[in-house]
């Protein structure tokens, strides 16, 4: 399964690849009409689907509705069902644009905007939101849990946002309280309110977006950089981009990465020729707090000790997923799934025996990160094939 973006379509709609790394979405994005906070502090349970932290809210007949949070997202986008409900239909402010993207079978995708009356986290409300429509169906598919939406970082322009990781949870209080933050604190360095900050690699700094609509680790741009490998880098998983589909680019660093004073030994990155970002596989073990009044945000974890980064196993191959069937988008080569000569656009029905349907996000990526090998059930027009492929170590 590639790490970085989900999948397919999924990819392509959750961050900086499409919100914040499109030259469109660059100017600053526009807060929400009106927050309000029930108390001076609000606390969302979370669900962890892999590092994805997704929250639920429920205030009328509706939903229950849920939403990934995605801080590597200018805006915030919406199902058309959800919409529908939502949707302010008197609006008197002058419309935005449409955004035309392409999906993973490139075809292009127009994301209407919309703005949304109200929507109600515990005993956070906001109102009047600027957002995008968006069918979040592949994601829904690939998560293997109904998602509703995408919450992009300006929707937290009124309050101090707190991803809680270790405890599952999202917190929020007002952005003008004055309690202490533990932890170590980097500054926002531009003016846009983006959570772009500065982190080192050995004693070299750079810019990277805080993103956690991303599952990745760090997604490194090599330019000026200059990095040295103990292993690869190599060809991956397939990553979903706006311009279609590319194969991954993967590696472990010989050097160690600091951020806000926290060190990663020797991790693996993901190459890219956007923006170098930090994903939910780095963010995982922090509690981080984002202070858009102070333009800065901070890491804290239980200890200071360096953080080290696990191999990476694949089964060699990546896939969109369906109800019904998983199509197989890339072919990691040189793997055994290469060599038995799977291919893109296969379709798979059954994994381990089971329908595909019965492995969820969660349940798929334990599968990889403990199984010695998988037996897939291939769709061959009317028949089915049974091919068992042996999970290897992508990066050691």
């Amino acid at each position: 399964m590639n790490r970085r973006r989900l999948i397919a379509l999924a990819l392509a709609g959750l961050g900086s690849a499409l919100l914040g790394g499109c030259s469109t979405f660059r100017r600053e994005a526009p807060r929400p009409g009106r927050t309000t906070l029930d108390s001076p502090l609000v606390i969302l349970p979370a669900q962890r689907l892999g590092t994805y932290l997704v929250v639920e809210g429920k205030w009328d007949r509706g939903g229950p509705w849920r939403f990934l949070v995605d801080t590597g997202a200018n805006t915030t986008l919406v199902t058309p069902e959800f919409a529908k409900r939502y949707g302010v239909k008197d609006d008197l402010a002058a419309p935005a644009a449409p955004v035309t993207v392409f999906s993973a079978d490139g075809i292009p995708v127009s994301l209407q905007p919309v703005t949304i009356r109200e929507l109600e986290l515990g005993g956070a409300r906001f109102e009047r939101i600027a957002a995008r429509i968006y069918d979040c169906a592949a994601l829904s598919a690939h998560l293997g849990v109904k998602i509703d939406g995408v919450l992009g970082f300006p929707l937290f322009r009124e309050t101090r946002l707190t991803l809680d990781y270790p405890r599952n949870r999202v917190v929020l209080t007002p952005n003008r309280s004055e309690a202490l933050v533990p932890g170590l604190s980097v500054p926002f360095s531009n003016a846009n309110k983006t959570p772009l900050i500065s982190i080192r690699l050995a004693d070299r700094t750079f810019i990277a977006l805080i993103d956690s609509g991303s599952d990745g680790g760090l997604s490194l741009n090599p330019v000026g950089l200059r990095p040295n490998f103990t292993f690869g880098p190599r060809e991956g998983s397939t990553v979903g981009t706006l311009a279609g589909d590319r194969p991954q680019q993967i590696g472990r660093l010989a050097e160690t990465l600091i951020i806000a004073d926290y060190a990663f030994p020797t991790p693996i990155v993901e190459l890219s020729d956007e923006l170098s970002s930090i994903g939910g596989s780095i963010l995982k073990n922090f509690s981080v707090t984002f202070d858009q009044d102070r333009d800065q945000v901070t890491f804290y974890r239980d200890s200071p000790a360096p953080i080290l980064t696990p191999r990476r196993r694949s089964a060699g191959v990546s896939f969109a997923k369906n109800p019904a069937y998983w199509r197989v988008a890339g072919v990691v080569p040189d793997s055994p799934a290469a060599t038995a000569q799977v291919e893109s656009r296969d379709l798979v029905t059954r994994i381990n025996g089971e329908p595909v349907a019965r492995w969820d996000f969660s349940r798929y990526e334990q599968l990889i990160n403990t199984a010695d090998a998988f037996t897939f059930t291939f769709l061959n027009g009317t028949s089915e094939t049974e091919k068992r492929l042996p999970v290897f170590d992508l990066v050691p």
